[in-house]
């Protein structure tokens, strides 16, 4: 809106260059407070009628700076070795997700207004785009739902850098970060989703995202199918990247990518730290990580870019049926009647799912009336039984849930999750029974035996899921 008494100048409180200097100076100390303040002033700064473009550019700019260190240190306390509570560490990802996503959408609002000025075009559309692959990596944090429209203005921002002739303009994005282009930016976004990040631990999330920046230089993008190129985008939708099945719809948006030379790379990183057992110090992944989280994760990039994808194993069949749920730990002990019993009538039992399609690698399931983190879970040892784990995914009214072992080429146990954080638990590895420990469960339970003797101190901080008349043969055919 204009002001028409002072001059044409847009009515907005950073409309003067020496209060706006004062705002960003009077920030909240707690970096939290101060990203949602600077969220709130880039939505307000970028909607404003009345400001010239170039001045809009310089507000957006001066306030993502500000965020810039900030974001930094609440991504660094989110991964720290100290955990912090629940709610805290929902404050830190709400509070980074909305500053990312309002980051994004003021970005490409300057854009908008800056399209006549080649000049002023590179360094917004490298924020941008960062910009809105940072949103899209945290919301691969919380396992999804994605939204396809940050995938939209994505697609669109690229394609205007490429049309522009700006795809490979360099220039450092803020204050500390390495020199980058429009085009480095989206083909780490886009490896980034198209590299299943919804299999990995929320701390290996981060860590997959270090290791495709720091490989980014030898990815590769064409505008016509190829061999090597395993994934597709079409610039002109709202769609996430998918992999190549079949030939995908020759329009002018069509862009295929891959890892390219990258690749080699990768297996010759992997090949590196299992010989030495160290990172290599030219290798930049933001903190020291255990080699074998690192080779974990490299594994994991490894068998998405590969020529061959990750195939089902078994086949799924379609079904109907109502899945009982119990959670944590202390849940499924209570369905199983605390101490000596196999009733399965508890009142542990506080939700039912509808079971949609099953395989003895999987299952999945529609939870209705969501109301916060649900589950994505991996199967037991047999089939009839799940036990699982909720990872966090945020969700709306109705949620699909699927169940799939994380990694099919190395068969190991289940591997379990803590909710939100870098903790695994792998598998169930019960104490073990007597000499006569072939005895059935029953057998163990009648005779005294407690449930929890079973596992010792091993305590799951997340949801345990399972059909309550099957946890019995669950449990045994563990033992």
């Amino acid at each position: 809106m204009l002001n028409l008494f002072t001059g044409g100048k847009p009515d907005h409180p950073m409309a003067n260059p020496k209060e706006a200097k004062r705002l960003l100076e009077a920030l909240p100390p707690q970096d939290l407070k101060a990203l949602e303040e600077l969220a709130n002033w880039l939505e307000s700064v970028s909607l404003t009628e009345g400001f010239k473009p170039a001045d809009r550019l310089s507000l957006v700019t001066a306030i993502d700076d500000a965020a810039q260190p900030r974001a930094r240190k609440v991504a660094r306390d989110y991964f720290g070795a100290q955990r912090p509570s629940k709610y805290q560490e929902g404050l830190m990802w709400k509070q980074l997700h909305e500053y990312w996503r309002h980051a994004g959408l003021a970005w490409a609002r300057v854009i908008d207004t800056l399209q006549a000025d080649a000049k002023a075009l590179p360094l917004p559309l490298v924020r941008a785009v960062r910009s809105l692959g940072q949103q899209i990596k945290w919301q691969h944090m919380r396992y999804g739902p994605i939204d396809s429209a940050a995938w939209g203005v994505m697609n669109r921002i690229y394609a205007l850098a490429e049309a522009r002739g700006l795809a490979d303009a360099k220039l450092a994005p803020a204050a500390g970060l390495p020199e980058t282009t429009p085009k480095l930016e989206f083909l780490k976004a886009a490896m980034f989703s198209a590299s299943s990040p919804d299999g990995l631990l929320p701390a290996e999330v981060e860590l997959a995202e270090r290791l495709i920046g720091e490989l980014a230089i030898g990815f590769a993008i064409a505008a016509k199918p190829a061999r090597e190129l395993l994934y597709w985008t079409d610039l002109g939708q709202a769609m996430a990247p998918a992999r190549v099945q079949k030939s995908p719809p020759a329009t002018a948006g069509l862009r295929c990518f891959g890892p390219g030379a990258s690749f080699g790379v990768l297996q010759a990183l992997a090949q590196k730290v299992a010989s030495t057992r160290q990172v290599p110090s030219t290798v930049n992944l933001g903190g020291p990580y255990e080699p074998d989280v690192v080779l974990e994760v490299v594994g994991h990039l490894e068998l998405y870019w590969g020529a061959e994808p990750p195939e089902r194993k078994h086949p799924r069949h379609s079904v109907k049926s109502r899945l009982a749920v119990a959670h944590g730990f202390d849940g499924v002990v209570e369905a199983l009647g605390g101490s000596n019993s196999l009733d399965l009538t508890g009142s542990a039992v506080v939700e039912s799912w509808i079971v949609e399609n099953v395989s003895t690698g999987g299952l999945g399931a529609v939870v209705p009336q969501v109301k916060g983190d649900w589950l994505r879970g991996h199967p037991a040892a047999i089939a009839g039984a799940r036990l699982g784990r909720d990872r966090d995914r945020t969700a709306h009214r109705h949620l699909r849930t699927g169940a799939e072992p994380r990694d099919r080429r190395r068969q190991q146990a289940p591997r379990l999750h803590a909710a939100g954080r870098a903790r695994a638990w792998r598998g169930l590895r019960p104490r073990p029974l007597p000499p006569d420990g072939a005895r059935g469960l029953e057998d163990f339970l009648q005779e005294g035996g407690n449930v929890r003797d079973l596992f010792g101190a091993h305590r799951v901080r997340h949801r345990v899921v399972a059909p309550l008349d099957a946890i019995a043969r669950l449990l045994e055919e563990i033992l």
